[in-house]
Parts: C-alpha cells; sequence; structure tokens
C-alpha cells in the first residue's frame, strides 16, 4: 500500500471530495473553490495533475468519458485507505505567507502614497471576502458542523484582518 505521507494537501483533499461521489476535475476544482478555496490554493491544473497521479497509483479511478468530453473520478478502496490514514496525520503547524505582510515590510521602499493605496484596496477585497463568508453562512441549511467550524473560522480570520487595518497607525495610511 502507497504510504500517505506521500499524499500533498491536494491530492488528500480531492480524495476527500471523492468520498462524496464519482466527480470530473471540472466539479473538484468547483468543489474545492467553494469549500477550501478561502484558505488553500488548488489550481485546475493541479487537480488534473493530481487526478492523473491517484489514477496512476490506484487510488481513483477513472469513468468513462460523458457528457462535453467529461471523465468522472472514483475513489478506490486503496483511495479510502490512504485518506484514512492521511487525514488522521498530525496536519503540523500552520506557516504564515502573506503577500501584503511582504510589501508592508519593505513598504519603506515604495513612492509615496503606494502603500496607502495598496491598503485601502486590501481592506476592501477583505471586507468583501467577510460580506461573502456571512452570506454563505446565511445560506448554510444543511451544512455540516466541520462546513460550519470551517466557515466560522474564515469569518473571524476576516473580522480580526480589518481590526487590523482599522489600527494600523495613520502614517501608513498616509504613507508620504
Amino acid at each position: 500500500m502507497t504510504d500517505e505521507r506521500s499524499l500533498n494537501a491536494t491530492a488528500g483533499s480531492l480524495l476527500g471530495f471523492l468520498h462524496r461521489g464519482p466527480m470530473t476535475g471540472w466539479d473538484l476544482h468547483a468543489t474545492a473553490q467553494a469549500c477550501i478555496g478561502g484558505f488553500w490554493t488548488v489550481t485546475r491544473s493541479q487537480v488534473y495533475r493530481e487526478l492523473a497521479a491517484l489514477t496512476t497509483r490506484g487510488l481513483v479511478e477513472e469513468g468513462h468519458v460523458g457528457a462535453r468530453a467529461q471523465k468522472p473520478f472514483t475513489i478506490t478502496d486503496s483511495g479510502r485507505a490512504i485518506f484514512a490514514l492521511w487525514i488522521d496525520r498530525e496536519p503540523g503547524d500552520a506557516t504564515i505567507r502573506h503577500p501584503l505582510l511582504l510589501t508592508m515590510a519593505f513598504g519603506a521602499h515604495l513612492e509615496p502614497g503606494r502603500l496607502a493605496a495598496i491598503l485601502v484596496d486590501h481592506r476592501r477585497r477583505h471586507a468583501e471576502t467577510l460580506a461573502g463568508y456571512r452570506a454563505q453562512r446565511d445560506a448554510a441549511d444543511g451544512a455540516s458542523v466541520f462546513d460550519l467550524a470551517t466557515l466560522d473560522f474564515g469569518i473571524r480570520y476576516e473580522e480580526a484582518t480589518l481590526e487590523w487595518f482599522d489600527a494600523l497607525p495613520a502614517e501608513l495610511h498616509a504613507n508620504s
């Protein structure tokens, strides 16, 4: 049996989504965007690359080509077993990779007013994301406790991020 440690997060996520039933690569990408897209990036090319690797390893099976030349994938028993081991592992520590903070760290090198403009734009985007998460929560009829807990984290993260923006020193907003 293949070692669960050789599953990366994208492959593990795809196996997790396939527990719901057969899905095409397109469906898997859309599901990933809807379910984990707020905190984990999964590109369409990653989905197809991982599906090919998972198929080669016998963890998923390709179905027959259907409408619009789309091919559904189904998780195999081996895939379920590897997923069970993978999801039970210690997830490890979080690593913050926040491009805005990298820009902030070197903000003294920006033209006057540029950092302020970046901050305004990013604050607006976080406010939009928060509104989207709140709308998802309001429409979350039948969502699992796991989905709601993940969504709650997103809401709290965006609220905290907006509080951070609002607490920044005035000179960063002026950036002159």
